[in-house]
Order: structure tokens, then C-alpha cells, then sequence
């Protein structure tokens, strides 16, 4: 039975490791997977990583929303989603490659809960539009695809997560800056 994982908030120093490689896909990992899928589906999140968790693995999982048609949509050179990526699916191990014209969209994390009296740390992120994964499935096979779109900017921001690197850091200082006052507030809210 799959349990739900406390969220670790920005400031905790797991956000900043970068993770290491899954060698084998066990029972540890297979569980690890499982509660992450429960978390990201009770939190309403559309991806976590396993840093959020506290275990820094290069593993996360994808809860994008929508129906069949909207997720073939995202995938452009391929015509439709990969079977093994019926939504939620867990990718273990990844390499991206993004590409094409980098795009601003808005961007939050559930690694930066809103806090009472506060405001959502949220902000334009630039990010390639496109991205090629090549990564390993829960059975250890080779799984690997181009996206577009929503999904492409997930796979990046959760990818990021895996290197240590939080989406704050990949916005413009002035956008960064007009959050400064919510994120000083997440963190001394955890030291409290």
C-alpha cells in the first residue's frame, strides 16, 4: 500500500544535491515510486522528483493532466504518446537534450508551498520549447522521446530538480527579485 511523502520545502538542503544514478530497479525503488506517484497525485502536482522527497536519485515521476489526444498533441515527431508513458509514469536515470526557441511561461513548485500571509513564489521561466529523453522505465528498458510543449517544460524543470537546480534559478533577476520578499518569508517560516 503506497503512503503520501512529506514534501520537503525550499531550504532544505536535499533541493541542492544533485542525485545519484538508480543502479537497480528493486523493491526500495518500486515503493520509492509508488508513494512518489500517491504524493504527487494528493498534492495535485503534475511532477516531483525525488529530491522533493528527501532521496537524491536521478528518478521522478510525471502527472500531466488530459486525455489521450491532448498528451499525443505534445509529441510531435512521434505522432502519439509512448506506451510506456500513460500518465503517471515514473522516468528513472534520465539524459535530456532540449531544443528549439526558448519560451517564457509561468512556473511554481511544490517545493514552495504558499504560507499564510504569503503570496505563490511563481514566475516567468525561460526554457528550450522542445526536449528529447532518453531514460530507463520501472523494468529497466530504454524509454525515449521527443515533447513539446507542457510536458517538455516539465521533464526540464523536474530534470532540474535531479541536478540540484530549483526553477528560481533559471529566472531573470528582475522576476526573481519582485519574489524575494515571499521566498525570504518560506524560509524563515521553516526556521521558526
Amino acid at each position: 500500500m503506497s503512503m503520501i511523502l512529506k514534501i520537503v520545502s525550499y531550504g532544505h538542503p536535499a533541493l541542492r544535491v544533485k542525485g545519484k544514478n538508480v543502479a537497480k530497479i528493486n523493491k526500495r525503488v518500486l515503493r520509492l515510486v509508488a508513494d512518489m506517484t500517491e504524493t504527487v497525485i494528493d498534492a495535485n502536482g503534475i511532477g516531483l522528483a525525488a529530491q522533493q522527497v528527501g532521496f537524491p536519485l536521478q528518478l521522478f515521476v510525471l502527472n500531466l493532466p488530459g486525455d489521450q489526444s491532448r498528451l499525443n498533441a505534445m509529441f510531435p515527431m512521434v505522432g502519439s504518446v509512448p506506451p510506456k508513458l500513460l500518465m503517471p509514469v515514473a522516468v528513472v536515470n534520465p539524459e535530456i537534450e532540449p531544443y528549439g526557441e526558448v519560451v517564457y511561461a509561468m512556473e511554481g513548485c511544490l517545493s514552495f508551498p504558499v504560507i499564510e500571509g504569503s503570496y505563490p513564489i511563481q514566475g516567468l521561466v525561460p526554457r528550450p520549447s522542445c526536449v528529447f529523453l532518453c531514460a530507463q522505465d520501472l523494468e529497466g528498458k530504454k524509454m525515449e522521446f521527443h515533447s513539446t510543449g507542457l510536458l517538455a517544460r516539465v521533464i526540464q524543470h523536474e530534470f532540474d530538480h535531479l541536478q540540484g537546480v530549483l526553477f528560481i534559478d533559471r529566472m531573470d533577476p528582475s522576476t526573481l527579485e519582485e519574489l524575494k520578499p515571499a521566498v525570504e518569508r518560506l524560509l524563515n517560516f521553516k526556521t521558526e
